[in-house]
């Protein structure tokens, strides 16, 4: 197949999927590829993803930055899971924690053994066997043991952050490797005729610049991959029927969360994420089921602090671009998909897709196998995302709305079924290579929604009942003590990242 060679890159857009591509991707091949990155300070970004998961602190530790350098460069909080108030039914509440539950024992998973007791109510919520659901529960942080005494030790984290601030960290580090940054907006994509590829990019100035390969960073709008090279969008909003949002930064009234708080709505929920120096606040809804004006009071309605601005309108369109890599354009960030903000996957989807770039280009060429490669492995990553939230959705009992009635009884894709009712028979969790999901995430879910098994591994009954029953009332005990020897979340950022004189 005929090889093409890469060695210069040009971005289009900038924000947060712009400049972490643009970092990435200096830093991993430095001089070898020339890369510039176009945007328009006149154009703004949506810049509410302020929620992340674990793999971010892999991202900016491979750039050479470590959690405290971003924690207080972002003004940053910590976070340890994602709190679900009302998803299940009214007054409901879970946590989806970053980490293991319990300890496996004779190589059976730790929840076969939880199922056991759980049918015979002799057992706790499965949360409290996750340290990391403990924690948050008590607004507890601290780093985790760089070497865990055992499985009941470990958990993982990840932040809240300021998403401009953390762009701006991006680029800073960017630039001071050599990526060139121009300031100007595009007004022609030019192709060429012979292939249909992008050969060049014309700006509002008159200068016109090219490149072997073109990353579209421009949003929603895809203006490299859908505008000029109409790839195509796979719609999913007859399953993720959230559609707008509004978001809306708030003073802070107290001590910050460790844990992002997200509260189902008549039509759809609302998200509470704490910074060091304010509060993120959004409101997700399906625009069939209330009105913009009502979504709007809703969300006011139902925040503490003083708002510092008026809340901003964004549309979006649950799906994915049917191709992620056209010809000699790859999309990142909103420009690839959107799969709404509910488990702070739009950062980890920008990262992978960069990781992917790193791999399949990392000979600075590439064929139509390696686009091939990078088209599947990112539909088959986005389906995974996609089926993890549509589950959220569709095992809740709630009565109380023809949304939440809509979504338990709508049709789901079948994978997501195959894997529901696979733990519904047996207790295992199927995980597929590209998924963004482990077990302890899927348990958290199946658990939080009283979505169980009558089955469990054989191996359980090995045990005798009332040792099992002492040694899971020794793991809850074992957490409650350490949780107890644990400083606040609040003060864990006094004391170790927060940033002097914040507004």
């Amino acid at each position: 197949m005929t090889m093409r060679e890469v060695n210069s890159i040009i971005i289009v857009g900038g924000g947060t999927a712009g400049w972490m591509t643009a970092a990435s991707l200096k830093h991993h091949f430095k001089q070898r590829i020339d890369i510039t990155l176009i945007e328009s300070s006149e154009i703004g970004t949506i810049g509410v993803g302020e929620a992340t998961i674990p793999t971010i602190r892999q991202f900016y530790r491979q750039l050479g930055l470590s959690d405290l350098d971003v924690i207080r460069a972002t003004r940053a909080t910590c976070k340890l899971g994602i709190q679900f108030c009302n998803w299940h039914q009214p007054g409901s509440q879970f946590i989806h924690p970053f980490g293991v539950y319990g300890q496996s024992l004779r190589g059976t998973d730790f929840h076969h053994y939880w199922l056991k007791l759980q049918q015979k109510k002799r057992v706790a919520r499965l949360g409290d066997y996750s340290l990391g659901a403990v924690l948050a529960q008590h607004n507890k942080f601290t780093f985790p043991a760089q070497k865990p005494p055992s499985e009941l030790s470990v958990f993982d984290w990840a932040l809240h952050f300021d998403a401009a601030l953390f762009a701006g960290l991006m680029r800073k580090h960017a630039e001071a490797n050599g990526v060139r940054r121009i300031d100007a907006k595009i007004t022609k994509v030019n192709r060429r005729a012979s292939d249909g590829f992008i050969e060049s990019v014309q700006l509002d100035y008159g200068a016109s610049f090219g490149a072997d390969l073109f990353i579209d960073c421009s949003g929603f709008k895809g203006l490299l991959i859908e505008e000029s090279l109409a790839t195509g969008y796979e719609y999913w909003n007859h399953w993720l029927l959230c559609d707008r949002a509004f978001a809306v930064q708030s003073k802070s009234v107290a001590a910050p969360n460790s844990y992002t708080k997200v509260t189902a709505r008549p039509a759809g929920w609302q998200w509470q994420i704490p910074l060091q120096h304010r509060d993120g606040n959004g409101h997700v809804y399906a625009s069939q089921f209330i009105r913009d004006e009502l979504a709007r009071d809703l969300l006011v309605k139902n925040i503490a602090g003083e708002l510092l601005h008026e809340p901003r309108k964004i549309l979006f369109m649950p799906g994915r671009r049917k191709q992620a890599w056209n010809k000699n354009c790859i999309a990142i960030g909103l420009a690839a998909g959107f799969l709404e903000p509910l488990e702070s996957t739009s950062i980890a989807l920008i990262q992978t897709g960069i990781e992917k770039i790193r791999q399949l280009v990392a000979a600075g060429k590439y064929n139509d196998s390696i686009v091939r490669e990078f088209n599947e492995t990112t539909a088959l990553e986005y389906e995974r995302v996609r089926d993890f939230i549509i589950l959220h959705y569709k095992l809740n009992a709630r009565d109380d709305t023809e949304f939440w009635r809509h979504c338990r009884a709508m049709e789901i894709p079948d994978s997501l079924q195959h894997k529901m009712e696979l733990f519904k028979a047996s207790g295992h969790v199927v995980n597929y290579r590209w998924e963004m999901f482990g077990l302890p995430s899927w348990l958290a879910i199946f658990e939080g929604f009283d979505y169980l098994p009558d089955a469990y591994d054989a191996q359980v009954d090995q045990l005798d009942e009332e040792m099992l029953a002492a040694n899971l009332e020794r793991m809850r005990e074992s957490l409650r003590t350490t949780v107890a020897d644990t400083p606040d979340h609040g003060d864990f950022i006094r004391q170790h990242c927060a940033v002097a004189e914040v507004a």
